[in-house]
């Protein structure tokens, strides 16, 4: 198990990566009063053919040619499944692939967040040619963040300009205090 759901969310979506994804979506869905967490990672990149759609959870079934082992979906689904939640993934060749990930909120082995907000963060600064569209709930009280419109704003402005890059950690990372006190 991974130590911090955070890591998971920054492992996924450098699956989505490697995968030649060129727009990718997380989404985090926090509803303590329905006991619920859960978080979506969606792109369009190659997606899996059956066979190994069928194998992702075999950590010794990798894409990887850097090494031979796998962990990063099935420590996601075996983090689920203790936290009493599922994982399900839908992908087929050349239509991308969506990761979602369930759990109850309150379950006293559910790994703490770390900082989301940095590896959301981290992830968009590494990935400068990919879009992200980032869109946190808790509550009922939504943040989001598209990186084509924040390019667009800044009339196509490098988001890892360093004015840029600091400006869009503190928002995120801002937009992520507020939906949590407003709730």
């Amino acid at each position: 198990m991974m130590k911090e759901l955070s890591m998971n969310i920054m492992d996924i979506a450098q699956n989505s990566v490697r995968a030649e994804a060129d727009f990718i979506e997380i989404t985090i869905e926090e509803n303590t009063e329905e006991d619920l967490l859960s978080f979506t990672i969606a792109d369009n990149g190659r997606g899996m053919s059956a066979e190994f759609l069928r194998n992702v959870s075999d950590p010794f079934h990798t894409s990887r040619t850097t090494r031979r082992v796998g962990l990063g979906i099935p420590l996601v689904r075996q983090t689920c499944e203790s936290c009493g939640g599922e994982l399900s993934i839908n992908s087929a060749p050349g239509a991308g692939t969506t990761l979602t990930a369930s759990m109850k909120y309150s379950h006293i082995d559910r790994p703490p967040w770390g900082d989301l907000a940095e590896a959301v963060f981290l992830t968009i600064l590494m990935n400068p040619g990919i879009r992200f569209r980032y869109k946190h709930t808790f509550n009922g009280e939504t943040y989001e963040l598209d990186t084509l419109e924040v390019s667009e704003a800044l009339d196509g402005a490098p988001l890892d300009a360093p004015d840029v890059s600091r400006w869009l950690k503190d928002n995120i990372k801002e937009g992520i205090r507020e939906i949590r006190e407003e709730s």
